[in-house]
């Protein structure tokens, strides 16, 4: 594991580069309150953060990023257009792995901006790739907006498409409802029981969790109405399933998105979306009959993304995280504006990683 100091010099050389890219540098606390955190991720995010409490402020996490707080600052007090840049430790529980870090230096470079999110997508991933080159990272890209444009489009209901949206980052929970919404795996004993029933509420103990009688009561209505909707189709199944399937360099993707948006026009726009990236990417210099895009890309571990998303990652040594990520989070900042809302998009590098990769000291 390389020095704290040759840590923190690598972090200052990449701050210091945004910065000449027109960021400015901003600082976060390291204690985030948690209410926001958990109204964001639900209770998941207990079991990658260190939860902490005092009587004043309640209960509280250590960083466990940097976008959330900085999404927050820029809300409440940012100009438009804004670049910003950070560094400092972010802190994640490690329950399974002895080896990957429970504290790491990240350094980050956001925009807030609204007139060409095409460029913003370009101008974050090519300065990326830019201050990676020397590493040879291989680097991915996807765009999580393409499989929630396709969700959007399904001929079902809003409650199964708000669920499935729900659980785009939980690629097993996402196919086990979309083999229960197209009838394919069988509704559980239990709930065939609960809803067979003319009053499900008679016999019940007396009630001691969290859920009043009326609460419970509305989720019986609701899981009722879905046992009464139309399953959905094998074919759109199908074109969802082709869509999760593209794998390919970024021209062909491309191609292949063009030809599933042919019978499912609801993700067209999302694919124009794409097309308007390549373009600025290749006009900037990155070849991309060469970079990598994967539909499903990101969905493990980017849940606050809703469109463009990317990773660096080295070839040579697979078992260490991405050396950097991002992409773009504009639902992010409507949840966090408090009415107001704007694009943005960004990414974080880990210094820790380029040293231990021979990159600069």
């Amino acid at each position: 594991m390389p020095e704290k100091a040759a840590i923190r010099a690598e972090a200052a050389r990449l701050r210091g580069a945004f910065e000449a890219a027109g960021a400015l540098p901003v600082e976060t606390s390291i204690l985030q309150p948690a209410e926001v955190l958990l109204d964001l991720y639900g209770e998941d995010i207990r079991g990658r953060a260190y939860v902490t409490s005092d009587a004043l402020r309640g209960e509280q996490m250590l960083r466990p990023d940097f976008t959330v707080p900085v999404v927050q600052m820029h809300m409440a007090h940012g100009a438009e257009p804004a670049r910003y840049t950070y560094a400092g430790e972010v802190f994640r529980r490690q329950e399974d792995d002895p080896e990957r870090a429970n504290e790491y230096m990240q350094v980050g470079y956001e925009i807030f901006e609204r007139r060409a999110p095409a460029a913003s997508d370009a101008e974050v991933f090519t300065l990326f790739f830019e201050l990676l080159a020397p590493l040879g990272l291989r680097a991915a890209t996807g765009d999580i907006g393409i499989l929630m444009a396709a969700v959007d489009g399904l001929k079902t209901s809003d409650r199964r498409k708000m669920a499935l949206r729900r659980h785009i980052w939980r690629p097993r929970r996402f196919r086990a409802l979309m083999d229960r919404f197209s009838g394919r795996a069988p509704v559980p004993d239990s709930r065939a029981a609960l809803l067979a029933s003319r009053d499900p509420m008679a016999g019940l103990a007396p009630l001691i969790g969290l859920r009043s009688e009326v609460e419970i009561a509305a989720r019986i209505t609701a899981l009722r109405e879905d046992a009464a909707t139309p399953p959905i189709s094998d074919n759109e199944v199908a074109l969802i399933d082709a869509v999760l399937e593209v794998r390919e360099t970024s021209n062909f993707a491309l191609e292949r998105l063009r030809d599933i948006a042919v019978d499912m026009p609801a993700i067209l726009g999302a694919v124009d979306r794409l097309a308007a990236r390549l373009d600025v990417l290749s006009a900037r210099g990155i070849d991309i009959e060469a970079l990598d895009f994967e539909a499903s890309y990101g969905r493990t571990q980017m849940e606050y993304y809703d469109g463009f998303v990317f990773g660096f990652h080295a070839p040579s040594r697979p078992d260490l995280p991405p050396v950097a990520s991002g992409g773009r989070y504009d639902a992010l900042t409507r949840h966090l504006g408090q009415g107001r809302e704007i694009p943005a998009v960004g990414g974080v590098i880990r210094p820790g990683l380029v040293v231990t990769l021979g990159g600069h000291s």
